[in-house]
């Protein structure tokens, strides 16, 4: 039931897009049509369920205060905290390689319909996010931190998906000329916002 609610929470209430406005830049340019819209946030999904337990073992066993005294008495009292940045962005980045190279052998059409927005998931601020709020969070296992980053991932899939939905459909709708394009996606954005604020009533 923890983890449930701790699911719940991350994708809905604390949604990364709709509270925190994290990875808008290809939450705004992939949600033209669902079909990249679904192949990018499930892309954001595995590379968030996956990065996020690693870098929380990272974490505990490398970086934080004391993580390595595992190694003996002599290690107890370093501190590696400053390196937690450039180890999470590289776990990250290596992740998200792998989804590229996954993805271009078995969706050619998917690949070159994402284009340059797959390899940006490594500077998607939503992945980088996710690890960071585990770290702030301190998560007492690593399942909680999984679970997490699948309902921080699941939560951005959401919110990209329905936005693609709608912005199919106003394709046939009569809208001025200076809100087509990205202006009515913002103005979709901040009503979904609004909308997502109901989850703030969830007892959790």
């Amino acid at each position: 039931m923890e983890l449930l609610k701790l699911f719940i929470r991350a994708a809905f209430v604390d949604n990364m897009v709709f509270t925190f406005f994290f990875g808008m830049c290809s939450y705004l340019a992939v949600s033209k049509t669902v079909k990249t819209a679904f192949g990018l946030g499930l892309a954001v999904i595995f590379v968030l369920v996956v990065t996020v337990p690693v870098n929380y073992l990272l974490e505990m066993y490398v970086l934080k205060d004391g993580a390595l005294a595992w190694m003996g008495a002599d290690y107890a009292d370093v501190d590696l905290s400053f390196l937690s940045f450039i180890m999470f962005i590289a776990v990250i980045a290596s992740i998200v390689q792998l989804v590229e190279m996954v993805v271009e052998k078995f969706s050619p059409s998917l690949y070159g319909a994402l284009g340059i927005f797959l390899p940006l998931i490594a500077v998607n601020c939503a992945i980088l996010g996710g690890s960071l709020f585990m770290q702030q969070k301190n998560f007492p296992t690593i399942g909680h931190a999984t679970v997490y980053g699948l309902g921080s991932g699941f939560g951005w899939f959401i919110a990209i998906v329905l936005l693609a939905a709608i912005r199919e459909r106003l394709k046939y709708a009569n809208i001025p000329g200076p809100l087509k394009g990205v202006g009515m996606a913002f103005l979709i954005t901040g009503l979904m916002g609004l909308a997502f604020l109901g989850f703030l009533g969830f007892n959790i």
